[in-house]
Formats: structure tokens, sequence, C-alpha cells
């Protein structure tokens, strides 16, 4: 089976949509599998990722990477099944978030790590559908009614890329509605000429307002043993 993105799919996750590959992102993501090397580990919502040979990629759509087609809502595997489970911008395209996040906490085994990736300042992109934006405070709520000890929460992308997003589908819905065709030139045209702005994330993670227009999260929380 062929899972190679078309050029747009190549250019959004290139240039547009680069927050699985932020340093922060990175950084955890790296820890959380290398810490728990050796036991079983899953990527919910993984479509053409592949983080590791021994990950179980879970999707509802088959690819090259998939091993498990199934839902968020039901994973399809017994309780304490995995040491690790990751989940990079998939919950916010599922009904109920929270019941997602149970059912990640359902199949961790005691003492397991979940990384849980999800974003705040971005436009609506449906696949297949796009239904919630989560706060600092409200990817908190999500692993802690799921009854899991966080660990880290930290911005994924900051203002910057928050900013960037918003300028670059404002530009691309500007000239979308004169004609619905200019909306991909658009987008790919601001998307490269505004690409520097995501560089001040960095200075966009201080003070005391850093999560006004922060790009996204991603939480590091544990089963309690």
């Amino acid at each position: 089976m062929n899972d190679q993105p078309g050029w747009r799919a190549r250019f959004v996750r290139g240039v547009y949509a680069t927050q699985n590959d932020s340093r922060a992102v990175r950084r955890a993501l790296m820890g959380v599998l290398s810490e728990l090397a050796g036991g079983r580990r899953l990527n919910v919502g993984s479509g053409t990722t592949r983080l590791g040979h021994d990950v179980v990629n879970l999707d509802r759509r088959a690819t090259a990477s998939t091993h498990v087609i199934g839902d968020a809502l039901a994973l399809p595997f017994a309780a304490g099944t995995f040491h690790v489970v990751v989940s990079q911008e998939t919950v916010e395209h599922v009904p109920d978030p929270f019941l997602a996040a149970r059912e990640m906490a359902r199949v961790m085994a005691k003492n397991g790590a979940l990384y849980l990736q999800l974003p705040f300042v971005i436009g609506y992109h449906p696949g297949p559908e796009d239904y919630w934006r989560f706060t600092r405070a409200g990817i908190l709520q999500l692993v802690v009614q799921a009854g899991l000890h966080v660990e880290t929460l930290e911005q994924s992308v900051s203002g910057g890329t928050g900013g960037y997003r918003i300028l670059v589908e404002f530009v691309a819905g500007f000239f979308a509605a004169a004609w619905s065709a200019l909306y991909w030139p658009a987008k790919a045209a601001a998307a490269v000429v505004f690409y520097p702005l995501k560089g001040l994330d960095g200075w966009m993670r201080r003070g005391a307002q850093r999560d006004r227009i922060a790009g996204g999260y991603f939480v590091i929380a544990r089963k309690p043993g």
C-alpha cells in the first residue's frame, strides 16, 4: 500500500503544520519513548507517522504504516496492555475527547505514560471532522478526569506559531471570499511569506500572557501504580 501524501499534504506538513517537529515536542516525545523502551507502545491516530518499529500504529483508515484499524473512543485492546500511549493532534477530531482520554488510560499499564498533544490556536481542519480546541486548563482536565497524574504540561508551539496560523488563514479566507479556487494558492503563498513569525515562539513563551494565543500544548501523564 502506498501512503505517500500528495503535494498539498506534504506542503502543509512541511511548511504550515510543523508543530510535531518543534524542539519541545521532539525532546519530550523522545524522552517518553526512550524511558520505557522495551515496553509495549501505542500511537493513537498515527496516520502515516512512524515513531519506531515496535510502536503499534492505530488509525481509522488504513495506510502502509497502520497496524490496527480502530476508533479512539473504543480502543480494541485489553486493559493494561501498553506501557506508553502517544496521541498527537488527534483528539480534537473525535466527538467525545473525554472518553478518548479515558480509553487511553484504560489500555495503559500501571506506571505507564501518556503523551497527549493537542492544538489551541489553529484554523478549522476537518479530518474527517474537527470538533475541539484546548487551552492549558482544558488539556489538563482531559488527563485528570481520566485518572492520570500530570508530570509535564508545556506548549508544543507558542504565540509566534499561533499568530502565524491565524494570519495565514485570514489571507487565504480573504481571497477565497472572492473566488473559492484561490484558497489554496493564497494559503500556500501566505504560509511561505509569514513563515518567519514562527521564529518568535521562544519570545512569546515568556511572561504571564503566554497562553493567550499559544499554538498548542502537550501533556505527559502517568497512570498510578
